[in-house]
């Protein structure tokens, strides 16, 4: 998409300026028509590819959207018209990605957008689903409270993230160091060894193993560190296609430690989403849709979309959920109770509470199980190398 700047008239007459980002400049025209302003002149604004690349590179924190989200909350409530609450903000952020993008809000929000409609020129800041329940609060009248419901999502996704990374920073991080201490031992310490040897002397498999692998690493590091990034950037590209990505989100769920962390962390963050959508008016089917992306999981995607095919064929939410096998039977069993009371939001918010905290909980009890596993590994692999260099030695002695 491109971005253009325009001139145009709105009802009462006057010249607004702003720019809108649209895939051709036909598309921009009929989108200000849609919005009900006379076009002017529309001109594309051109970049460069290097102050492309650095624009596309800023990124907008859940922090950051969150803070906003709560400050524009605060502001239409104390009775501050939307337009100059968005200017006011724009200048008060610190993230410059997401100042830029509200001043283009507040400009075309002031030519007679809504505001749902000025958000979607930026998707890269706000989701379909932050713009979908801004629609669904313009529409009801309840900006100010969609606002803070939103505010309050995405501060609890930012915890469940944080809570994920303090679980596996460090196990990665020692995993990580473990690899640059065993390439460092094949390329410097195992040579040394190697010229104490005995000559023609019969070295045992592991220590014919390891001086191998010191070998290839010393004669073609220009063939076997090129391999390795290429190996790494295909399984990174696997990763993202389609079927490569359900197959990991498949086995991340049956990990043995890590697992169940994630399993919860998915379910606490749909939920979630599910219950705040749903409190601020969305339809149930949309609704389920959009948290089941939110989640990020591909599993809860496709169960999710396929109970969205039998809602609308009469079906209630609870049961294709169920039939999935995606949700544990907690999940299933509250929506139920919540369709049965009306009421599905409390429930909900209920289940994705209690995830939460159970997330909590796991973080820090994997933190203090993890740490003597990783030092484990650590000795392990540094001992082995270490027992393997040094049997040669033990058999010439022995024979002496």
């Amino acid at each position: 998409m491109g971005s253009f700047y325009y001139e145009a008239i709105n009802r009462t007459g006057e010249t607004t300026k702003g720019k809108l980002e649209a895939d051709n400049e036909s598309a921009a025209a009929e989108r200000l028509s849609g919005m009900d302003l006379m076009v002017m002149d529309i001109k594309e604004i051109k970049q460069s590819s290097f102050s492309s690349l650095l624009q596309s590179g800023g990124k907008v924190k859940l922090g950051d959207l969150s803070l906003f989200s709560r400050q524009l909350a605060a502001m239409i409530s104390s009775g501050i018209p939307l337009t100059r609450a968005l200017f006011t903000l724009s200048k008060q952020v610190s993230n410059q990605t997401l100042s830029k993008a509200l001043t283009a809000v507040a400009q075309n929000v002031e030519g007679g957008a809504s505001l749902s409609e000025a958000l979607k020129d930026y998707p890269k800041i706000f989701s379909n689903l932050y713009v979908n329940m801004v629609e669904a609060g313009e529409a009801g009248g309840t900006l100010e409270s969609t606002l803070s419901r939103l505010s309050l999502q995405l501060q609890k996704d930012k915890d469940l993230r944080d809570n994920i990374k303090s679980a596996t920073f460090y196990p990665v991080a020692v995993f990580v160091f473990a690899i640059i201490i065993f390439f460092g031992m094949l390329f410097f310490l195992v040579p040394i060894f190697v010229g104490f040897f005995p000559e023609g002397a019969e070295l045992p498999l592991p220590t014919q193993i390891i001086v191998s692998l010191s070998d290839l690493l010393q004669n073609y590091w220009y063939i076997v560190f090129p391999l390795l990034i290429l190996a790494a950037f295909g399984l990174k590209t696997y990763a993202t296609s389609k079927n490569g990505k359900k197959r990991i989100d498949r086995i991340t769920f049956r990990m043995p430690i890590f697992g169940d962390l994630i399993q919860k962390s998915v379910i606490a963050s749909f939920a979630r989403t599910f219950s705040t959508m749903l409190s601020t008016g969305v339809p149930v089917v949309q609704a389920l849709d959009a948290s089941g992306k939110a989640s990020g999981n591909t599993l809860v995607m496709e169960a999710t979309a396929d109970a969205g095919e039998k809602i609308q064929e009469g079906s209630n939410v609870a049961n294709p959920l169920e039939e999935s096998g995606v949700f544990p039977p907690m999940v299933t069993h509250m929506i139920a109770v919540g369709e049965e009371t009306g009421d599905i939001s409390t429930m909900l918010d209920k289940v994705a509470q209690f995830f939460e905290e159970e997330v909590a909980t796991m973080t820090k009890g994997l933190t203090a199980l993890i740490e003597p596993i990783m030092l484990v590994f650590i000795g392990v692999l540094v001992g082995g190398m270490l027992l393997s260099l040094y049997l040669p030695m033990f058999t010439v002695i022995t024979q002496m």
